[in-house]
């Protein structure tokens, strides 16, 4: 009997999924469907309803919707220009000038607009063409884009982490942004190194190389963008604001220097509150369905269940470990990363703390893992905004994909045993 919630959970969601039903009503259906088995129609109804509007009933989550605006803003307002005319200066003469650009720029940008899709359309629609002048196949230039666009989940500001600090019941966001960094840096230099010996190889031409006043005149014109990061990120640890404030300060910096780039006018800001406003809707669907789901894993006991079935396998926190991240490769490449976060992990979060894994080292893990599923069909979406942008096909991606996809797997891997990648700076800081 003890099963039954969980068969039910999982044949009415993978159900769901197959014949096409959106994944957030795949996610609340299969909640109902599961606590059915348990209390009558009627209460369930309501419970279900109910934990869909309480479970978006957080001042947390007011972030998010000002944060993707404030991406909106970052991509139509001109910043993807000058991060990207700076990034040239810097690595533009090496092999691979170009994919090198891409990745960092995508880096500075996920650092900016906290947005791989945004990331993933900037970078593409600017770099694709340029790439494909100088001789990149369209495929290799689509991978670069789609793989270095997911650093910007990683590195802060990161609605992703401020979905997981919800769902793990208030982890710092402070602590899990400045854990991000050095994860988010080093998954893109692995991807640097790739791209670099991948144009060597197919003998890309190099670029020019910067002079000095370039470098310094690119990273003026910048400057301004980039200080969002200290502006940003600096206020709340500082304690100055909390996430959801710096969020406000964040879309009224973007505005005004959208205004001050002459890249936003009051003709084009409609359709930016119109584009954020969609986004908004989608994510916050999402979000109050998979806090129903929790709900409903939490009423039928199913984390604990699981629980007890993964420490049964081992005691052996690497094999835990291996077998938690394996599992949620799996649920990566069938869910987008927003509801996966928010129901898995209360399923995984008891696990590894009772292993005695940090909870903010197990976000970055969490969240870095399931940036590869992005990147994967069926439900990769980074990867369809990427194949799209460049007007190319998913089986010219994924050839060039694979030595992109294994060094993530590499950085996962170095970030899961090696805790003090993630905990090193939210320690200096005291969080």
């Amino acid at each position: 009997m003890e099963y039954i919630p969980i068969l039910m959970l999982i044949l009415s969601f993978v159900g769901l999924l197959a014949i096409g039903t959106p994944i957030a009503w795949s996610i609340a259906i299969s909640a109902l469907l599961t606590i059915l088995v348990s209390i009558p129609a009627l209460p369930a109804f309501t419970t279900i309803s109910q934990r869909i509007g309480v479970g978006l009933d957080s001042f947390a989550l007011l972030a998010i919707p000002l944060f993707i605006l404030s991406g909106e803003l970052m991509n139509k307002g001109g910043i993807a220009h000058r991060l990207i005319a700076f990034a040239k200066t810097l690595v533009g003469s090496l092999p691979g000038g170009l994919a090198l650009i891409n990745v960092i720029g995508a880096m500075l940008m996920g650092a900016i607009a906290g947005s791989a899709l945004a990331s993933a359309s900037a970078m593409g629609s600017i770099l694709g063409p340029q790439m494909e002048k100088e001789g990149y196949s369209k495929g290799f230039g689509a991978a670069i884009n789609i793989t270095s666009a997911t650093t910007g989940l990683i590195i802060p500001p990161s609605n992703i982490l401020i979905v997981y600090s919800l769902a793990s019941g208030g982890v710092s966001i402070a602590a899990l942004f400045l854990a991000g960094y050095i994860p988010g840096i080093l998954t893109g230099l692995l991807l640097m190194v790739v791209a670099s010996l991948w144009a060597k190889k197919k003998g890309f031409k190099l670029g020019k190389r910067s002079s000095l006043k370039e470098v310094i005149k690119t990273f003026v014109e910048a400057l301004p963008s980039l200080f969002l990061l200290i502006l940003v990120i600096g206020g709340i640890v500082a304690g100055i604001f909390t996430a959801t404030e710096a969020s406000a300060i964040a879309v009224l910096y973007t505005l005004l220097l959208g205004f001050w780039y002459k890249e936003i006018s009051m003709d084009n800001l409609p359709r930016v509150l119109l584009v954020s406003s969609c986004t908004t809707a989608i994510v916050m669907l999402l979000i109050g369905a998979s806090m129903s789901m929790s709900w409903a894993l939490s009423y039928e006991n199913i984390p604990q269940e699981i629980s007890s079935v993964l420490l049964g396998i081992s005691d052996n926190s690497i094999v835990i470990l291996l077998v938690i991240n394996l599992l949620l490769l799996v649920v990566g490449v069938f869910m987008d990363i927003t509801p996966a976060v928010l129901i898995f992990t209360p399923i995984f979060l008891p696990v590894v703390t009772k292993l005695g894994m940090d909870p903010v080292h197990f976000g970055i893990v969490m969240v870095l893992n399931l940036c590869i599923g992005l990147c994967t069909p069926p439900v990769g979406s980074v990867l369809f905004v990427g194949v799209g942008v460049a007007k190319t096909s998913i089986q010219n991606v994924i050839k060039p994909l694979m030595p992109l996809f294994l060094v993530m797997l590499a950085a996962l891997f170095l970030i899961t045993y090696f805790p003090q990648l993630s905990l090193w700076l939210p320690r200096i800081f005291g969080l």
